[in-house]
């Protein structure tokens, strides 16, 4: 089975949130206190391939460093920032996705306004700035199945 999977971060460099979409049509976060190891192989469990963009170079090594687990060990990781390299689509996600008409609805927020997101969330209880950052981080982890279907497509 495969799952795509993205993570978020703090100002200093902790992970805020997982997220994680399974084969099995199922979309996980975890939030704050749930990033754990633990709660973490739990969801991946049965997942053979895990599909990310630029996780190999963010994701996975933040997880490793914070969690302390490389799921290279456990699972294939397939990084689709290199596909898109190979099509000539370059830039983060949101770059890619503007270029190949995949809509998102929390358009103008990046990685550095989701850190400013999860520091307002958790010095004044925020709770729509959480609100605002959980959706970010689906749709970055949702639009990867999409992202895949059109570099594979042709």
């Amino acid at each position: 089975m495969k799952a795509y999977l993205d993570i978020e971060t703090s100002f200093w460099g902790e992970i805020t949130i997982i997220g994680v979409y399974r084969a099995d049509h199922r979309f996980i976060q975890l939030v704050g206190e749930e990033v754990t190891k633990s709660n973490l192989m739990k969801i991946l469990e049965g997942v053979e391939t895990l599909y990310t963009y630029n996780g190999s170079r963010f994701d996975l090594p933040v997880i490793e460093r914070e969690l302390r687990v490389d799921l290279t060990t456990h699972l294939h990781s397939h990084d689709l920032m290199y596909d898109c390299w190979q099509q000539n689509l370059f830039g983060g996600l949101k770059r890619v996705e503007e270029q190949l008409g995949i809509p998102r609805l929390s358009k103008g927020i990046d990685g550095l306004e989701a850190m400013y997101l999860w520091d307002r969330y958790k010095r004044w209880q925020d709770e729509e700035a959480l609100k605002t950052l959980l959706l970010y981080n689906k749709e970055d982890v949702l639009n990867l199945p999409i992202l895949e279907s059109r570099l594979f497509s042709t």
